[in-house]
């Protein structure tokens, strides 16, 4: 079923997209309803569009406004599939023995792409397999309410978007329209799931092409949306990512496109080639690893992979194709990250890479393991900075600021991971996705430090703008887990230190004249701490940053 509503009667008052150099952006990923479904967020209507945007609470916007923030990326927010095939039964061929909890919280299964997710406005609590749901259109103003409120405190929104493959479980969609032509097919006729969803989308198709471009620039016109960041962009075909940007840039030359660069293949460079953001991999590998019980990076003081020295300094510059394995061809392209919905946090990373918590270990007292050790908090810490004062655009994931750790429940019996840190929590609609602002404050000391190095990066832009050039590698002896570099920028002059060896105490001879310290491995900001001059003791796990006084 569908609903034909009139477009154009929304007052948006003097709204409009909000116009962002791409290398000024700091992206916080973030699901609608976890924001505020925890009762600690103190919002009236949880996990809603308009609970997301009450005022004063301690969770939602106010929240975001705090940290400083100025794009929002929400994960899937078109309708999607919030219900998955009944745990141990079947549905069109398909037997669900992966899915207990009978859901797809994430929304990575899209199942219209021009409405808005019903379930995220107030008036729809509950939802059942294949009932209808959001007739009354309530989802439509309340999205328009959300975006109108995140521009007025100057935030941008970007969605989360899925056009590489479609929900299985709708009846009456494409497939029912004409399954060969929309959906890659195999030799015997049966669908292509490179995804990994069972039924990829062929975008290459002219009509299919077309309801994607349209879709774009009816959220961009109609909604007001900022930017998009598109699941699996490897897996549609470049006619179609080259039609979409040289389209939305007729409405909002500064539309921002970013995608995973992955999915039929791997082509950060192709994306970037076209104009398009990539997530880079590379640096989130690099700095803290594949895997937190055999691939450890860089802030744990250990090498992974094809990551050295020369390679650390890449990541500072942008990934850059001039330099060995390089990714991007501005820095601008590049998407930096450590932690994103897929995976583990990057708190829960650390945690079990220091061998503090185990894999398969059931969690007693989620509170005592949500609470950093000063270990755990100096390693959040180092990456952070790495991340702040690198070039490229910056990405957090929600309660990233905060060492966020996801344990599941112990109420589902059918999950015999209850109790244990989860890595892939796509299909549960509980409190292991659920933000606990209880937990924030309790590492207030990490929450300030992100707070303080989002306001560096957005005072100084050195951090943002500086060319490839500009950047200077200062020469660190007997520890090849150790960096520095002065970067001059106009009228702006830093020095960044950053020292990753875990035993190892670093000395550096600062270049001439008096320097700021205005982030240490206490405190993160734009006031000075203190200044010093001549030589400079770096210690374990932790940074400087300097300005030139």
């Amino acid at each position: 079923k569908g609903i034909v509503i009139k477009e154009g009667d929304y007052n948006w008052d003097s709204d409009n997209w909000i116009q962002r150099d791409w290398r000024d952006i700091i992206v916080y990923e973030m699901h609608v309803r976890d924001m505020t479904e925890h009762q600690s967020s103190g919002v009236k209507e949880r996990g809603t569009y308009r609970g997301l945007i009450e005022n004063g609470k301690t969770g939602g916007i106010n929240y975001v406004k705090n940290l400083g923030v100025n794009t929002i990326e929400l994960l899937p927010a078109q309708e999607f599939a919030n219900i998955e095939i009944p745990f141990k039964d079947s549905l069109r061929g398909k037997f669900n023995t992966w899915n207990p909890y009978e859901r797809n919280h994430w929304g990575y299964m899209t199942a219209a792409f021009f409405a808005p997710e019903s379930y995220f406005s107030e008036n729809v609590r509950e939802i059942e397999f294949n009932k209808w749901s959001g007739a009354d259109t309530k989802a439509v103003t309340d999205f328009k309410d959300m975006v109108k409120a995140f521009h007025k405190e100057n935030i941008a929104v970007m969605m989360d978007v899925v056009y590489n493959h479609l929900s299985e479980y709708e009846f009456g969609n494409l497939k029912e329209i004409d399954h060969e032509y929309y959906f890659r097919t195999n030799p015997d006729g049966s669908y292509c799931e490179v995804s990994g969803c069972g039924n990829d989308l062929k975008t290459e198709r002219p009509m299919m092409r077309r309801l994607i471009v349209e879709s774009i620039l009816y959220w961009m016109k109609e909604y007001h949306v900022d930017g998009f960041r598109f699941d699996l962009g490897k897996l549609l075909d470049w006619e179609t990512i080259e039609t979409i940007i040289y389209e939305a840039k007729k409405i909002n030359p500064d539309v921002v496109f970013v995608c995973e660069p992955w999915g039929g293949g791997y082509d950060p460079q192709g994306f970037s080639l076209r104009g398009w953001g990539a997530w880079n991999d590379q640096i989130r590998n690099g700095i803290k690893g594949e895997n937190p019980n055999n691939g450890l990076g860089w802030i744990f003081g250990s090498w992974y992979g094809n990551n050295s020295p020369q390679r650390i300094k890449s990541y500072v510059t942008g990934t850059l194709t001039k330099d060995s394995l390089g990714l991007f061809q501005k820095p601008e392209h590049a998407v930096n990250y450590l932690e994103s919905h897929d995976g583990y946090t990057f708190g829960d990373f650390i945690r079990i890479g220091l061998g503090d918590v185990k894999p398969d270990e059931v969690i007693k007292d989620i509170d005592q393991n949500a609470k950093l050790t000063l270990t755990q908090l100096r390693l959040n810490k180092l990456g952070a900075l790495f991340l702040f004062t690198s070039r490229g655009i910056t990405m957090i994931h929600s309660g990233q600021e905060f060492a966020r750790s996801k344990v599941l429940p112990l109420t589902n019996q059918n999950d015999p991971h209850r109790g244990m840190i989860d890595h892939n929590t796509y299909d549960k609609d509980n409190e292991v996705n659920y933000i606990n602002y209880n937990h924030a404050k309790m590492n207030q000391d990490l929450w300030d430090y992100y707070k303080g190095l989002i306001e560096l990066r957005k005072e100084f832009q050195s951090f943002r703008r500086a060319e490839y050039d500009e950047v200077k590698f200062i020469t660190v002896h007997d520890n090849d887990f150790a960096l520095g570099y002065e970067v001059k920028h106009e009228d702006e002059n830093f020095v960044v230190l950053f020292n990753a060896h875990p035993l190892k105490e670093v000395v550096c001879e600062l270049p001439k004249g008096k320097w700021e310290v205005l982030v240490n491995s206490d405190k993160a900001g734009i006031k000075a701490i203190e200044t010093v001059s001549g030589i400079i003791t770096i210690p374990t796990s932790s940074g400087f940053v300097l300005k030139k006084k």
